[in-house]
């Protein structure tokens, strides 16, 4: 049944049904959250713009997954008469419904309309992409939106639906869909990796492809953002490369397991990072047929091998062979990065929500300055990364994020993360090292130990600045 290894993978094949839309004056809208990493996919292989169309499903008060009508910005409300019939909604009900569901709108689109205007889609052709249908009622009144806005022509383009939605959907030009099964369960059940997504990842990935249209992909002079391959023995990698132009270092991204290069966590903190002026290279260690031996995830050894050989390939490189070089680790990530960092030409690490441990004997050995993030709310990593700060002679932090988990999913925690890791870099990358300053700028609150053995806590920020 499963289709699509992730939201990205499904964006990629739906913009190949789409292709013929390249160079045409044609402007991508993602349904926030799960429409818009499918959606960021789509507008990076056209060329195309990217922004959000915000609704909000009307859900059955006894039953809210149960879509009995939609609504958008601008007002527009669309409704399902026969689920409104079937479930005998009172105007009362459905009134208090849409109430509660206008009021997240507006505070929605607040939050992503925040420092960025929308774009002007009078006259111009649309894509409104989300990552499924089931009823249909969502993408209606995001078409409904999109036609209030001006658009000229409005294409509804999803990588799965069920064949009664698509029926029912005839407000669209144009309805473009990669799979439509005999029979819908759930959307999720058509992906291998099916997670939330999260509001900080909406905006990094809105972010990143304004910087693109804004740049043309490339950052002037001798900057640039694109794909790359880097052979590793008899496997190639695959990454994606970004230099501000006369790029004074770069940081190397090793994810964790049931990630990638497109990861909108990923993506996002390399945002944070392109901000402050830092140049990164985001990188999947495993071939998609590699990935698939689970035994090659937690395979430390490769992965840290062929993160090495990532750094050789930068460091042969004309534009980055001066270059300080920084690594990112995730999760499994982590592990790789400390175990590659045994390498005294690395000049900084950043783990978050990482497993030092997976380093073992490697660790003492590191002599490039560490920042060891947690979340507050993993404990059993959180104990983890404190026993591994026993083993390191290097100079390293713990910062703890109070109440975040594992995935630091929670508002704010991710873009704590990002600016911790930002003010680390920072330091050890482009300017001389201050260890009285290093990290306090990100929000960390409260001091144990002395200088080299110290633990920090941080309260997730409440305004995500990035």
């Amino acid at each position: 049944m499963v289709l699509f290894s992730d939201r990205v993978d499904a964006g990629r094949q739906l913009a190949e049904r789409l292709e013929y839309l390249r160079g045409t004056d044609t402007i991508v809208l993602g349904l926030p959250r799960g429409g818009v990493p499918v959606a960021a996919e789509v507008a990076r292989v056209l060329g195309a713009p990217l922004d959000v169309i915000v609704v909000r499903k009307l859900g059955v008060p006894f039953q809210p997954e149960l879509a009995m009508g939609a609504i958008g910005e601008g007002g527009v409300r669309e409704l399902n008469p026969d689920i409104l019939t079937m479930a005998s909604i009172s105007e009362d009900e459905l009134a208090t419904v849409e109430r509660r569901e206008r009021g997240i709108l507006d505070a929605r689109v607040a939050e992503l309309r925040k420092g960025r205007e929308r774009i002007d889609v009078r006259g111009r052709t649309v894509v409104i992409v989300d990552d499924g249908i089931a009823t249909g009622a969502t993408a209606r009144a995001a078409g409904d939106v999109a036609r209030l806005h001006g658009a000229e022509r409005v294409i509804l383009a999803v990588p799965v639906a069920s064949a009664e939605s698509l029926f029912d959907l005839s407000g669209f030009d144009e309805l473009v869909c990669v799979h439509v099964p005999r029979r819908l369960v759930a959307v999720g059940n058509h992906y291998i990796d099916f997670a939330a997504t999260t509001d900080d990842e909406v905006t990094a990935l809105l972010d990143a492809a304004a910087r693109r249209i804004r740049t043309g992909r490339h950052a002037g002079g001798s900057g640039l953002d694109r794909d790359v391959e880097i052979p590793v023995g008899s496997v190639v990698l695959e990454g994606h490369l970004y230099l501000p132009e006369n790029a004074p270092a770069v940081v190397v991204f090793a994810h964790g397991s049931g990630s990638s290069r497109h990861s909108p966590r990923n993506q996002f903190v390399a945002d944070v990072l392109h901000r402050a002026g830092l140049g990164t290279l985001l990188l999947d260690l495993l071939t998609p047929g590699e990935e698939s031996d689970r035994a090659n995830v937690f395979d430390v050894g490769l992965l840290a091998g062929r993160l090495a050989a990532a750094t050789e390939w930068l460091l042969d490189r004309p534009d980055t062979r001066s270059c300080r070089i920084g690594y990112f680790g995730a999760s499994t990530g982590a592990g790789a990065a400390l175990w590659a960092a045994a390498d005294d030409r690395l000049a900084a690490i950043v783990s978050r929500g990482g497993r030092p441990d997976l380093a073992g004997d490697r660790l003492p050995e590191v002599t490039a300055p560490t920042l060891l993030i947690v979340g507050g709310a993993d404990p059993g990593v959180l104990d983890l990364n404190r026993r591994a700060r026993t083993r390191m002679r290097c100079r390293n932090r713990l910062a703890v994020i109070e109440g975040a988990t594992h995935l630091f999913e929670e508002p704010g925690a991710l873009a704590t993360a990002a600016n911790l890791a930002s003010d680390w870099f920072v330091s050890y990358l482009l300017a001389a090292p201050d260890s009285s300053e290093t990290g306090e700028s990100a929000g960390l609150v409260g001091v144990a130990g002395g200088d080299d053995a110290t633990e920090l806590r941080a309260q997730p920020e409440s305004d995500v600045q990035h």
